[in-house]
C-alpha cells in the first residue's frame, strides 16, 4: 500500500487468486499511500528546503502513480506471473523514496542527518508492516533502504560515528523480527480462532440438520398417523350414527351419546395435528370460494347458542361498518378460527354473557377490512399467561387444563391461520372481568347489498331413495357400515373391495352413484376412476363420490382430475353423503354444482 510495499501474501509465489484479494485490498486503500507521501514530503521540505521538497515530492507522486496503474491493470488480468511483476515495480518506486533519506543525509542543513536517520527506519517500518506475512518480499521490495544505508555508512568510514551509526543496524533488525514475529503469532492464533469457529459452525449447522430432521420426522408421523386413525374413527362413528337411527332405551342412547362424542372429540384432535403439521410444513392450503355472510354467521352461531344456554349465558351479535353480503375467501378456515374462539368464550365463561361482533371498513369497491370480535364476562387472562397464550400446546394454567381439557392447539392454529391469510388475532383481557379476542382479516368483496346473485337452490329437497349403489372400499368395517347405512336408507349396495373389483363390475352393470374409496390395494379409487370414465363403459357418466382420510386441497384436486364429482373426508358426514345422493339423482352436473370445491374443481379441469 505504502512505503513502497507490495501486495501482501502470495505475491509471485502463491495462486493469482490469493494475490488478487491483496491487490484488491491495496487499491481499496490507495489513499493511505498519498497520505504517507505528503507525510514524507513535508519532512523533506523541513529537512531540505521547499524546492528540494517539492520536487521529490512530485517525483514520488509520478511513482505511486504509474504504480497504481500498474496494480489496476494486473487486478483486470487473470494469468499465472503477473505476481512477479508487481514486486518489480514496487522495489523501483521504493527506490524513489530511497531518495528522500539520502538527500536529507547529505545535506548540510542541521538535522538533516537526524532526519535522513528516521525517514530511512520509517521506511523500513512501513514495508515490514505491509508485508508482515511475507518476509523474503519484504527484503527485497526494501532492499532501496538497504542501499541507502550503505551509503550513508560509507560516507562516515573512518569517522568516530561509523560504529554508532552501524549499531542502529541490529537496533532496526531486532524492532522489525519483533513486528513480523507478533504479526504470524497474532495470525496463527487468528487462524486457529477461525478454524475453531469454522468447526464449531459445522457441528452447529449438523445439528440443526439433524433437528430440522427429527422435527420432518415428527411432523411426517403426526401426519401419517392421524391420517390413519381416520379410517378406524370412520367405522366407530358411522356405527354410532346407524346405532342412533335404531330402537334404543335411555341408558343406550346415552352410551351412544358419550360414543359420538368422545368421537368427535377425538377426530376434533386429529384435525388439529393435521393442521399444526400442514402449517409446519408450509403445505396448508386454503380454497377461494364465494361466502354468503349471512348463511356463515346463521351456521357459526347457532351450535354455540345452544351450548351457551345450557350454561345459562346469553349470545349477542353485532354488526358494524360496511359489512358486504358476499365475499371471497376459504369459509372453512374463517368458520374454523371463529368457531374455536366463540368455543373459548362458551368454555371459559360461567355467568354473564358473549358478544360476537363484525365491525366492516370499506377499503374500496372491492375490498373491506374485517375485524371479528368475541368478548366474554369471563375470568379474564393475566399478562403473563397472554404473553404464552398463543403457544402451541399452552393452556393458561394447569387449573384450566384438568377442568376443561384440550391440547392448548386451538388459539396456535387459529393464528397461524389468520398470518396465512394476511391477518391476526389480537387479544386484551382483564382479569376478573373477561376477554376480547378480535381477528383481522381483509377479504374481496363480491357484492355489497342483497341483490347480488344467491346460489342456486336445490332442485329438490326430498329423501330420495331406491338407487342401485356401487360401494368401493377396502376396510370391511367401514363397507359394512356404508352396506348397512345405504340398506337403512332404502338403497341397494354392491360392494368391491379394490378399483380393479370396481372395474369389472362397472364393466358389467349400470349402476346409479359409485361411492369410491381412494387408497386401495391392487387398483387406487383414482386409477379406478380413471378407467370408468374412458371408453364406453356402461357408467362412463354415473356420478362418482370419492372418499379419503385425506383432507388436503392437492388431494380433492387429484380426485377431480381422475373424474370425480364430489369428495367426502373420512370419518364420512352421513348427512352430506344423503345430500349428495339426493343431487346425483340428477345426475353428474347437478352433484358438481353441489360440491363446495368449485375452484378446486375447475383448476383441475
Amino acid at each position: 500500500m505504502v512505503g513502497g510495499g507490495s501486495i501482501g501474501r502470495g505475491l509471485g509465489g502463491d495462486a493469482p487468486g490469493a494475490a488478487a484479494q491483496a491487490l484488491s485490498a491495496i487499491l481499496e486503500t490507495q489513499y493511505l499511500r498519498y497520505l504517507i507521501i505528503l507525510s514524507w514530503g513535508v519532512a523533506v521540505c523541513a529537512a531540505l528546503g521547499w524546492v528540494t521538497g517539492l520536487g521529490w515530492l512530485v517525483a514520488t507522486l509520478i511513482a505511486g502513480t504509474i504504480r497504481s496503474a500498474a496494480e489496476r491493470r494486473a487486478s483486470r488480468r487473470e494469468r499465472q506471473g503477473w505476481g512477479t511483476v508487481l514486486p518489480i515495480v514496487a522495489t523501483v518506486t521504493t527506490a524513489v523514496w530511497a531518495v528522500a533519506p539520502l538527500l536529507a543525509w547529505f545535506s548540510t542543513r542541521s538535522f538533516g542527518r537526524e532526519m535522513a536517520v528516521a525517514l530511512l527506519a520509517s521506511g523500513y517500518v512501513l514495508v515490514f508492516a505491509q508485508l508482515r506475512n511475507s518476509p523474503r518480499q519484504a527484503v527485497l521490495i526494501s532492499s532501496p533502504y538497504g542501499v541507502a544505508a550503505m551509503v550513508m555508512a560509507a560516507s562516515l568510514w573512518g569517522t568516530n560515528e561509523f560504529w554508532a551509526f552501524l549499531s542502529l543496524g541490529p537496533l532496526m533488525m531486532g524492532g522489525l523480527v519483533v513486528l513480523v514475529l507478533m504479526t504470524m503469532l497474532r495470525e496463527e492464533r487468528i487462524v486457529a480462532f477461525q478454524e475453531h469457529q469454522n468447526h464449531l459452525i459445522s457441528e452447529l449447522e449438523a445439528a440443526r440438520d439433524k433437528a430440522d430432521a427429527a422435527n420432518q420426522a415428527k411432523s411426517n408421523f403426526l401426519g401419517v398417523i392421524s391420517h390413519e386413525l381416520r379410517t378406524p374413527m370412520n367405522g366407530v362413528l358411522g356405527a354410532a350414527q346407524l346405532l342412533s337411527a335404531s330402537r334404543l332405551d335411555a341408558q343406550q342412547r346415552e352410551m351412544l351419546s358419550i360414543i359420538r362424542n368422545s368421537g368427535d372429540s377425538l377426530l376434533s384432535l386429529l384435525n388439529d395435528i393435521l393442521d399444526l403439521t400442514k402449517i409446519e410444513a408450509g403445505k396448508m392450503a386454503f380454497e377461494v370460494v364465494d361466502i354468503d355472510l349471512n348463511a356463515l354467521h346463521r351456521r357459526l352461531l347457532s351450535p354455540f347458542e345452544a351450548q351457551a344456554k345450557a350454561k345459562g349465558l346469553t349470545i349477542t351479535a353485532e354488526f358494524t361498518g360496511d359489512v358486504p353480503t358476499v365475499v371471497r375467501g376459504d369459509p372453512l378456515r374463517v368458520s374454523q378460527i371463529l368457531s374455536n374462539l366463540l368455543s373459548n368464550a362458551v368454555k371459559f365463561t360461567e355467568t354473564g354473557g358473549i358478544r360476537y361482533g363484525v365491525h366492516a371498513q370499506k377499503l374500496s369497491d372491492n375490498r373491506v377490512a374485517f375485524d371479528f370480535s368475541v368478548a366474554d364476562s369471563g375470568a379474564g387472562i393475566s399478562e403473563d399467561d397472554l404473553q404464552r397464550l398463543f403457544q402451541p400446546f399452552t393452556q393458561i394454567d394447569n387449573s384450566s387444563t384438568r377442568k376443561f381439557g384440550g391440547t392448548g392447539l386451538g388459539l396456535t392454529i387459529s393464528r397461524r391461520l389468520a398470518n396465512i391469510m394476511h391477518g391476526d388475532i389480537h387479544v386484551s383481557s382483564e382479569v376478573g372481568k373477561g376477554s376480547v379476542f378480535t381477528f383481522s382479516v381483509e377479504a374481496e368483496v363480491v357484492a355489497w347489498s342483497d341483490e347480488a346473485p344467491t346460489l342456486e337452490a336445490d332442485t329438490d329437497t326430498t329423501q330420495v331413495s331406491g338407487m342401485r349403489v356401487l360401494v368401493v372400499e377396502d376396510h370391511p368395517v367401514n363397507r359394512m357400515i356404508l352396506e348397512a347405512w345405504m340398506g337403512s336408507n332404502g338403497h341397494e349396495a354392491v360392494s368391491a373391495e379394490n378399483g380393479q373389483a370396481a372395474l369389472d363390475l362397472a364393466k358389467l352393470y349400470a349402476f346409479d352413484l359409485i361411492v369410491m374409496d381412494v387408497n386401495m390395494p391392487i387398483m387406487d379409487g383414482l386409477e379406478a376412476t380413471r378407467c370408468i370414465r374412458e371408453g364406453d363403459n356402461p357408467n362412463a357418466d354415473t356420478p362418482v363420490i370419492v372418499l379419503s382420510a385425506s383432507a388436503r386441497a392437492e388431494d380433492h384436486r387429484a380426485g377431480f382430475a381422475a373424474g370425480a364429482d364430489a369428495y367426502l373426508n373420512k370419518p364420512i358426514d352421513f348427512r352430506q353423503l344423503a345430500t349428495y345422493m339426493q343431487r346425483a339423482t340428477f345426475g353428474r352436473d347437478a352433484l358438481r354444482r353441489l360440491a363446495p370445491v368449485t375452484d378446486i374443481r375447475e383448476e383441475a379441469a
